[in-house]
């Protein structure tokens, strides 16, 4: 009689080991961690944003209306008498232009001669190109004061007095000073095997510039050019000094000027303040992605 059999043939598997899961109360305790550092940034925000939006309420008031409720008081009437009697008052379409103008060409030329700089004393083989940079450092914190009075007469002595040219060609230079000390910085960590491998493919110190360091270091350039811009615009000391014509002011001493020629209330002050200070946070806003993928590009390399 044959004996069938009903054995499993099949190899034995181990058991699978059970995950362990976290307890209870610590997967509680991160979701309470999370929650508090949200709650924490917003009321950051909320404190940081608060005057700005003070500023913009107090623009749409009327006089009487600010003066009876405060400035803390929501508008009853809102209005925008106060920005169009300021607009038209320092012509401020006028100091718009010449702002974007000149932070514009500042924020290009100091990043070009910035890199320039930085390629020289960054990949470049130049000699002392430490005690270099610590003096491009140096001059980046020199105050504006400490250079005026020779800026000045170098400018009447050139003929480009009163010129927006003049705050061209200095701000340039100041700005390059921070920004040859930072390219160069990055510049020292470049990967020496790319530059390598592109000599060796015959590549010159220009197209090494420009077909190879320049690709690569898109955001930290990027970043620079911002920043550039930014503070060339809110500059408003050597600008005083150098434009005294008020075809040529700029958006803050445009700002500043009718505290002295127009008798303004209040809400007029406001409506300055809000035009003053509204193009270089819509600036702001929008390159915020270039900013945060320049800051992080380090990290991908």
């Amino acid at each position: 009689m044959a004996i069938s059999s009903t054995a499993d043939t099949r190899p034995a598997t181990k058991a699978a080991r059970p995950t362990r899961r976290k307890p209870l109360r610590s997967r509680a305790m991160g979701v309470v961690q999370a929650y508090g550092v949200l709650l924490g940034l917003l009321a950051l925000l909320v404190v940081m944003f608060s005057p700005f939006a003070i500023i913009a309420i107090n623009a749409v008031k009327t006089p009487t209306d600010l003066a009876a409720n405060g400035p803390l008081s929501l508008p009853q009437n809102p209005t925008m008498d106060n920005i169009v009697s300021f607009w038209n008052a320092v012509d401020f379409g006028g100091a718009l232009r010449n702002s974007l103008v000149i932070s514009l060409c500042v924020a290009v030329f100091a990043t070009a001669l910035s890199l320039l700089n930085a390629f020289a004393l960054g990949i470049g083989h130049v000699r002392g190109a430490i005690w270099m940079l610590v003096f491009f450092m140096l001059a980046n914190i020199l105050p504006n004061e400490a250079i005026v009075y020779p800026l000045y007469y170098m400018a009447k002595f050139a003929g480009l007095y009163n010129t927006q040219l003049a705050v061209i060609i200095v701000f340039t230079v100041i700005q390059s000073a921070f920004g040859t000390y930072f390219i160069a910085s990055v510049m020292r960590a470049f990967p020496r095997e790319i530059l390598d491998a592109a000599r060796v493919d015959g590549c010159g110190k220009i197209q090494l510039l420009v077909r190879v360091v320049v690709p690569i270091m898109g955001p930290s350039l990027a970043v620079l050019m911002v920043f550039a811009f930014i503070w060339t615009w809110n500059e408003f000391y050597l600008p005083l000094v150098f434009l005294v014509d008020n075809s040529q002011y700029t958006v803050p001493l445009a700002v500043a000027a009718t505290q002295g020629e127009h008798m303004m209330n209040e809400s007029q002050v406001a409506a300055s303040a809000l035009l003053g200070v509204l193009p270089c946070v819509l600036f702001f806003l929008v390159f915020q992605r270039t900013l945060t993928r320049g800051i992080t590009a380090g990290s991908y390399r």
